[in-house]
């Protein structure tokens, strides 16, 4: 098919999708988390420092030692080093925070002053922000607001704020890894200033698709928009690497996730480490996570290597790959884990658009799908973009191309990637371990409690029904696991029929229920946070490409309410719980009597291994939790996907093939 093919098709389509973003959206009653706190200003972290100084990766000459891939035996020397200082950096905030909680015949500080000294009883905490679209940022970004002490109100009576600054770890996974990222590239923001931003910018304006732009009038700012786009990726298939539809994909969402000029193509995800806040250690610590996909493999199964990217480094504990590459020298010609002699470096490849991408391209699988699902596009435009998609897709460009292989030649026994000069990587949920908590598990982390947000679409209207903690317990359960191990966790007709899926719920509470063989360690605490409707309908589809600001808003409360047990009000003693996790296997380490109030916190919160694995009757529909929502009918809400979703969507992706073309 020719270009004049393409173009007479994209100018209809444009034009449609102007009348569409003209109409009037459905009004929703606005929703405030707080009032703005205006003393916060965006301003970049992560740095714009690719040396190309755009999108594209560029040759560089190599530093004396040359980079090296290393076994994945252990956390990195970088890491370690930080963390000797991240961990001092939590001691105080810590201490804040289990003073709030006010835990009675308990003396916070005393306890945390006198375990500090020996920072492995001191408590190690980290925070996984599932996949899930747009809904999962948003859901996710009411848990961050509600965790972050520096949220207006959030270290009030019966809130949780302190928890974020108590954190080691933040990890992320498809939409998560977008709220990750764009808290990382702006400035460590809070919630609060990335959801009111500021003028000028399309900073978390989800008010208009990417598909179709920021708001810019007219259909020339649209395909102007696209061209910009399109001429990113080009400068990197200039540069002589493979481009996929995942470039596309994280360059459109840049616009809306880094307050940087045209969504900060030059920003990398190793630049994180330059940061002064994050090198003293003031924030946690970023983590993203991807699967590989072996060549013409579609179906991604438990025994899919695990991907992890961190300021330092990518890589996996996996046995099969079971190394690591340094993250700025992603991209280099690495071969059985050296570069040659003769060899150059290459510097850019990490951009952070291209690590979110990759870790959210379930995004390529929806356009892979047959688009005739989404309703109201006409049969011409389907067969335009169908024919579209066999042209992608005839290349393998579904997924995010890793070339050259950073372990080629590596780990030859077990690893399945090793002769391919390409190393495909997808999204971290298609295994359906959509919480990222791999990274969390390792036991050279010696992570005691992981605060699990979970906003997947398990069921017909798109809510949790433990599927994801359901396969990370399966997968512990085989030898790709290399002995790491997971807390037990039901089946999913067990979490929807005890209301697991509804409020939360710890799992692993009793460290005397693992029985443990040499060189094993027992895993954290699971403190599992489901999407539910304690305030808005938050079910919305992953495919839900544009969101009224008040929307936006309602969502964020909904996670809010749900970090806080709607501040509260389901649970006066809420957090109280949420500081007994934190401290459970701290206390069980150092042989400390558990306070009483924990003890009840425990039998209320912890699973105690009942089953209840009946077929769920009908369909899940939850009732709210707190307060009113301006529409009772969650079943529409998880239905609804905006009209010019599929409208924009065909938009966009012929767009970028005319560019290509």
């Amino acid at each position: 098919m020719h270009i004049l093919d393409y173009s007479t098709t994209l100018a209809a389509l444009l034009l449609t999708t102007a009348n569409l973003a003209s109409a009037e959206p459905i009004p929703v009653p606005a929703v405030q988390l707080s009032q703005p706190n205006h003393d916060l200003v965006l301003s970049p972290r992560a740095r714009p420092n690719a040396p190309s100084g755009g999108y594209a990766p560029q040759e560089v000459n190599c530093p004396r030692n040359k980079p090296t891939v290393r076994l994945a035996d252990g956390i990195s020397k970088q890491e370690e080093d930080w963390l000797g200082k991240r961990r001092k950096e939590t001691v105080k905030p810590m201490i804040d925070f289990l003073k709030r909680a006010n835990l009675e015949g308990f003396d916070a500080e005393a306890y945390i002053n006198r375990v500090a000294p020996d920072v492995k009883d001191l408590p190690n905490v980290g925070i996984a922000v599932s996949g899930g679209g747009y809904r999962a940022l948003m859901n996710g970004a009411g848990f961050v607001a509600a965790a972050d002490s520096r949220t207006t109100g959030a270290t009030g009576e019966g809130q949780i704020g302190g928890l974020l600054q108590s954190s080691t770890y933040l990890a992320g996974l498809s939409g998560g890894g977008w709220l990750v990222s764009s808290i990382y590239t702006n400035n460590f923001s809070t919630v609060e200033t990335l959801r009111n931003g500021r003028e000028g910018s399309s900073i978390w304006k989800f008010d208009r698709s990417i598909f179709i732009g920021p708001n810019l009038p007219g259909i020339f700012d649209t395909t102007r928009y696209w061209s910009r786009v399109a001429r990113q990726v080009a400068a990197k298939a200039d540069a002589g690497f493979e481009t996929s539809i995942t470039d596309y994909w994280g360059r459109a969402l840049g616009y809306q996730l880094i307050d940087a000029e045209d969504g900060g193509p030059a920003y990398t995800f190793s630049s994180i480490a330059l940061d002064d806040e994050f090198s003293a250690a003031r924030t946690p610590f970023p983590i993203l996570v991807a699967n590989g996909r072996y060549p013409g493999e579609r179906i991604i199964s438990l025994n899919a290597t695990v991907y992890e990217f961190n300021p330092y480094e990518m890589g996996s504990y996996d046995p099969t790959t079971y190394g690591f590459v340094p993250m700025e020298y992603l991209g280099s010609n690495f071969s059985q884990g050296v570069i040659p002699s003769s060899g150059k470096c290459v510097k850019g490849f990490d951009s952070v658009s291209y690590i979110y991408g990759t870790s959210s391209s379930l995004f390529n699988a929806f356009m892979l799908q047959n688009i005739s699902s989404v309703e109201g596009v006409p049969t011409f435009l389907l067969n335009a973009a169908n024919a579209t998609l066999n042209i992608l897709d005839s290349n393998e460009n579904d997924i995010a191309q890793y070339e050259p292989n950073p372990f080629l030649g590596w780990n030859n026994a077990t690893n399945p990637s090793a002769q391919k000069i390409e190393l495909d990587l997808v999204d971290g949920g298609l295994d359906l371990q959509n919480i990222p908590l791999h990274p969390l598990i390792q036991p050279f982390r010696h992570v005691d409690v992981i605060f699990a947000v979970d906003s997947s679409a398990d069921t017909t209207h798109n809510w949790p029904n433990g599927t994801a903690l359901r396969a990370s317990w399966d997968r512990s359960q085989g030898a790709i696991a290399n002995g790491t191990l997971f807390p037990p966790v039901p089946d999913q007709n067990t979490f929807i029929n005890l209301g697991l899926n509804n409020r939360p719920t710890f799992f692993g509470c009793d460290v005397n229920n693992f029985t443990l063989e040499a060189g094993q360690k027992v895993p954290p605490l699971l403190v599992y946070i489901p999407n539910a409707p304690y305030s808005a309908n938050s079910n919305v589809s992953t495919f839900t490409s544009s969101y009224p600001e008040s929307q936006r808003n309602e969502i964020i409360t909904n996670g809010y309410n749900a970090a806080t047990q709607g501040n509260g009000t389901l649970d006066g003693e809420w957090n109280k719980c949420v500081a007994c996790a934190v401290l459970s296997r701290s206390l069980a380490r150092t042989g400390t009597g558990v306070p009483g109030e924990c003890g009840r916190c425990f039998e209320r919160y912890c699973w105690d291994g009942r089953l209840d694995t009946k077929a769920v009757e009908g369909e899940y529909e939850p009732s709210f939790r707190v307060g009113d929502a301006s529409t009772k009918d969650s079943a529409a809400a998880g239905r609804a996907v905006v009209m010019g979703t599929g409208m924009g969507l065909v938009v966009g992706l012929l767009g970028v093939v005319v560019m290509l073309l």
